[in-house]
């Protein structure tokens, strides 16, 4: 099954994707949360929502006319990983680490598909990552069994983990690169898990820079798969329904380029993953 945010009257309302229409499972069923952080933490089938929403009377809306937000609106956390594929860490020039390198990503950083990524006014580096992304389903125990992780995924997505370098490289934390205000395009479809192989392994992964393909991958070259990764964080903190995971980015982005690719106004981003979709983002300029 496929699902979606999307705006309507200012707020964020949760969709089901049926071919290119969106029936809202609020609408349909009014017990189901309109959000879909609160459907999971409440612990909403929507399995069984959805099916009941395809018999039902609610009104077909047209995806590609919708305004799609991110598809977590307001995650508790957004958990993103650095020098997750082997060929990106050996392109900036680092070994494979020995722990995964890590940073969280803040609300007001994130966009849905179609909204614009904002070229900051303070620099010229904004680089493009081609990133899945994950949605955690139910709550992680703590130092869960990595057999056990990914019984805790909700399903799956398109990430653009768009950087400020030269911010990104003030500090040895990349925190302050990563959080820029609308660098962080998410969607536009959350794909369920049961949809695609444990894990969302082996699936073509790329970028697109005004139709030019910069980044093509596959998702089995990650260092740390979904389920090694979601093992890992659960030794430190609770997981729970609705916080996000990035899984890093392959090599091909802007920074490791002779001479360097930066965005710019103008251009269109594209992140393309096999069997869930295309993430567009255009870029502006910060005004």
């Amino acid at each position: 099954m496929r699902f979606t945010t999307y705006l309507r009257a200012g707020q964020t309302r949760l969709g089901l994707v049926h071919g290119d229409q969106v029936i809202d499972l609020n609408d349909a069923q009014p017990q189901v949360p309109a959000d879909l952080r609160a459907a999971l933490a409440a612990g909403t089938d929507l399995a069984a929502a959805a099916q009941a929403a395809l018999t039902s009377d609610a009104p077909r809306l047209s995806l590609a006319r919708l305004t799609l937000a991110p598809l977590v609106p307001e995650p508790g956390k957004v958990i993103c990983l650095g020098l997750n594929y082997f060929d990106h860490a050996r392109e900036g020039g680092r070994d494979k680490p020995d722990y995964p390198w890590l940073f969280f990503r803040g609300k007001s950083s994130l966009i849905g598909h179609g909204a614009a990524g904002v070229l900051p006014r303070v620099s010229e580096k904004f680089d493009y990552e081609a990133e899945l992304a994950l949605v955690i389903g139910r709550d992680v125990p703590r130092h869960v069994r990595q057999a056990d992780a990914l019984d805790h995924v909700f399903g799956y997505t398109c990430f653009n983990d768009m950087s400020v370098r030269d911010y990104q490289k003030r500090t040895p934390q990349w925190t302050i690169g990563k959080n820029f205000d609308a660098t962080g395009g998410f969607g536009p479809v959350l794909v369920t898990a049961d949809e695609l192989a444990p894990g969302a392994t082996g699936l073509r992964i790329r970028s697109r820079l005004n139709g030019q393909v910069m980044q093509d991958a596959s998702t089995t070259d990650m260092i740390w798969s979904v389920a090694e990764t979601i093992a890992l964080l659960s030794d430190c903190m609770t997981l729970e329904a609705g916080d996000v995971i990035v899984m890093g980015t392959p090599a091909g982005v802007g920074q490791a380029r002779t001479p360097p690719v930066w965005m710019k106004a103008g251009d269109t981003i594209e992140i393309e993953i096999e069997r869930i979709g295309t993430l567009v983002n255009p870029i502006v300029q910060e005004a």
